[in-house]
């Protein structure tokens, strides 16, 4: 059994994993586990490439903290400006010994009421608890599944970059010289 490390505890994060794991390797049997890690960025941030990089600074902090597994994977969402309006977005970063798989979910826009919160200092969760009446919907359905009314839930939103994220892992022999 392959031992897949999330560099998180949200519940959200470790179910994304598992669905992107066992819908690209389906004959697998995984075993998963959240840990707490930093991610060396702000607590919300706020360009794709600070996303990236917490994304990034995950898997290795994983890594670090349990080099006995298979696969540490660091998901990080984010924020970018772009033409005066608010998108969000998160990274994907998965590493093994031997291979490195990067992803992005998709983007959509942040409506204004959620925008002003987080000019204030606001993270993009405690923003979303506030416009909607909510709490802790950064570990439920989070902006996607609040603005979507549950279409595309923060879980399968995710999933679909962390799928994404494995096509090195599922074709190594193609990406011998991405590693």
């Amino acid at each position: 059994m392959k031992k897949v490390i999330i560099a998180s505890q949200n519940p959200i994060k470790i179910e994304a994993t598992k669905l992107g794991f066992e819908k690209m390797f389906p004959q697998e049997i995984y075993n998963y586990k959240g840990i707490k890690v930093d991610s060396g960025v702000g607590k919300q941030p706020m360009t794709d490439l600070e996303t990236f990089q917490g994304a990034s600074n995950r898997a290795k902090a994983a890594q670090v903290q349990k080099p006995q597994a298979d696969y540490w994977i660091g998901i990080e969402g984010g924020i970018e400006v772009v033409d005066g309006k608010m998108r969000t977005f998160a990274w994907v970063v998965i590493t093994s010994k031997s291979n490195l798989g990067q992803a992005k979910t998709g983007t959509f826009y942040l409506p204004p009421k959620i925008t002003e919160l987080i000019k204030e200092g606001k993270e993009l969760g405690e923003a979303d608890d506030i416009v909607f009446g909510r709490t802790n919907s950064k570990y439920k359905n989070g902006a996607v599944g609040l603005l979507t009314h549950n279409l595309i839930n923060r879980s399968s939103y995710y999933s679909e970059a962390i799928i994404l994220a494995l096509i090195p892992f599922k074709n190594p022999e193609l990406y011998e010289q991405f590693k």
